[in-house]
């Protein structure tokens, strides 16, 4: 029976790479990337040559039902996505959901994922948290920063360097500016950083210079004391 594999790649480092992920990817009769040009990069690397089509957040409602029933029909495919584990913040989902409803077999491959290393590494109590992705952008933002203020356990968000300082001053608006955090920046790559503080202290470092507007960021926040 055919099979989508989910493939993890790096977020930064190579290396990290792992050998059953590129087997799989050698194996597979047809790639979906969420960019096939940064994956045409990876596949190059590791000398994979399967053929790739693309599968990103512009088409995937479009797309994932057409990709299930071509599944039902033919080989295995897998999918991977810019960098980490498709599906957790990127696309992924409606085509393991359509894959699920037409009885094909989804196997998700182990590998990188940008918040369990900077949780880890943050110092927070990692034993329980809650992991948010992205904020949005506008409607529903304050709402949801609002319910989280009473979240006890640890709380991970993603963000882009464009509106870091302004989830870190909305997160001391809501959470108190001496709730503790932590940013992450550039895992696994050479500039990799990590910033902890104070939500105040945060922002302060921000504003002077001290904290690197660049890259992929992960912010770790504590939750709220009992």
């Amino acid at each position: 029976m055919p099979k989508l594999y989910i493939v993890p790649t790096p977020i930064g480092n190579l290396g990290d790479m792992t050998i059953r992920a590129i087997e799989v990817l050698k194996s597979v009769d047809l790639i979906f990337a969420e960019d096939t040009r940064t994956t045409g990069k990876l596949l190059k690397h590791f000398g994979i040559e399967t053929p790739m089509q693309a599968y990103h957040m512009h088409n995937e409602h479009k797309i994932a039902e057409r990709i299930a029933e071509r599944l039902s029909e033919s080989g295995d495919v897998a999918l991977v996505s810019d960098a980490g584990t498709p599906a957790i913040s990127d696309p992924g989902y409606l085509l393991v959901r359509s894959c699920i409803e037409k009885n094909i077999t989804v196997e998700c491959l182990p590998g990188a994922t940008a918040f369990v290393p900077a949780l880890v590494i943050s110092g927070l109590p990692a034993d329980r948290f809650v992991f948010e992705g992205f904020l949005p952008h506008k409607k529903g933002r304050q709402k949801r920063l609002k319910a989280l203020a009473e979240e006890v356990k640890t709380i991970v968000f993603y963000e882009s360097p464009y509106r870091l300082r302004k989830s870190l001053v909305q997160m001391a608006e809501n959470f108190g500016e001496h709730r503790q955090a932590v940013v992450v920046r550039e895992l696994s790559k050479i500039y990799e950083s990590v910033n902890r503080g104070t939500l105040q202290h945060l922002i302060e470092q921000l504003d002077a210079g001290e904290l690197v507007v660049k890259g992929e960021i992960v912010i770790i926040v504590s939750g709220k004391s009992k």
